[in-house]
């Protein structure tokens, strides 16, 4: 996969450090980790308790299929054909910047994502509602 030209412009600083592909958690896409992100992510997960049955069976989950990958001088990413069989991925990709983190869909995952029918307004006030902004209860 070619990186869109924008997104490695903005990744110039970190694309020298690699990055880390994995399955996403919630949905049948791929999530690319600059390597900053996933060691950050890998060290919220080293403190879980491994003498809990269900950390350590999400620790296994989440680890199983993340893959080192670099930049090739063309540009370029290889993307685990494992990986890409779980994503659906097999020709036209959609590439989403997604906070600190990549997502990489196959076309028509990424497209059937957007057309879910989601009462915005109901997720929004869900999600967002309560969220303290400035440290006040």
């Amino acid at each position: 996969m070619m990186l869109p030209a924008g997104l490695k412009k903005q990744l110039q600083d970190v694309v020298h450090e690699g990055f880390v592909i994995n399955r996403d958690m919630f949905d049948k896409c791929l999530i690319l980790y600059p390597m900053k992100q996933w060691n950050e992510v890998s060290s919220e997960i080293g403190r879980l308790n491994r003498f809990v049955a269900k950390n350590v069976k999400f620790i296994r989950k989440f680890n199983n299929g993340a893959t080192p990958v670099e930049l090739d001088s063309a540009g370029r990413l290889l993307l685990p054909a494992s990986l890409c069989a779980y994503a659906g991925i097999e020709k036209e990709i959609k590439v989403a910047g997604n906070g600190d983190r990549i997502e990489i869909w196959s076309k028509a995952n990424y497209e059937a994502m957007i057309d879910e029918d989601v009462d915005m307004a109901a997720l929004s006030e869900e999600v967002m509602g309560d969220l303290n902004r400035d440290g006040d209860s």
